[in-house]
């Protein structure tokens, strides 16, 4: 079950982050997404020799905790869209799927000439977006 999901721009500012679990774990969550952001720009400057391509924007599994994992996507133009997750066996290509809804998401929003580039969404359009791909995150997998 996704429990998080995050758009960071690309001075690691956070321009949308929405979690589905109570409010106790809201800031948990946070902080969680907070230090991915680590995670990414190590791999994003330090990339693996046995890595396919520069070219791939999917990061992969950045790491797992106790709890969770938490997976990383990095757009053109270096926006990090991140992804927490309770399911421990998740596979990658789920995830590839999701980001790839997320990101044509997150793409239409900020194309809205309305608005502000570097700003948070508020879009409610957005919101409802994400909500409808994290609702059916998996599904295609159990059929």
């Amino acid at each position: 079950m996704i429990v998080c999901v995050a758009v960071v721009g690309h001075q690691n500012n956070p321009l949308y982050i929405q979690s589905f679990t109570e409010a106790d774990d809201a800031l948990k969550l946070h902080h969680i997404v907070h230090c991915s952001l680590d995670v990414v720009d190590e791999r994003v400057n330090n990339p693996k020799k046995s890595s396919p391509t520069l070219n791939e924007t999917f990061l992969g599994l950045l790491y797992p905790t106790e709890n969770y994992k938490v997976y990383g996507y990095l757009t053109n133009t270096k926006v990090k869209l991140i992804l927490v997750t309770t399911d421990l066996d998740v596979r990658d290509a789920d995830v590839r799927n999701f980001f790839r809804k997320f990101h044509a998401a997150y793409v239409d929003a900020v194309s809205n000439p309305f608005h502000v580039p570097g700003k948070k969404i508020t879009s409610r359009t957005f919101a409802e977006r994400v909500s409808t791909i994290v609702k059916s995150f998996g599904l295609s997998s159990a059929g």
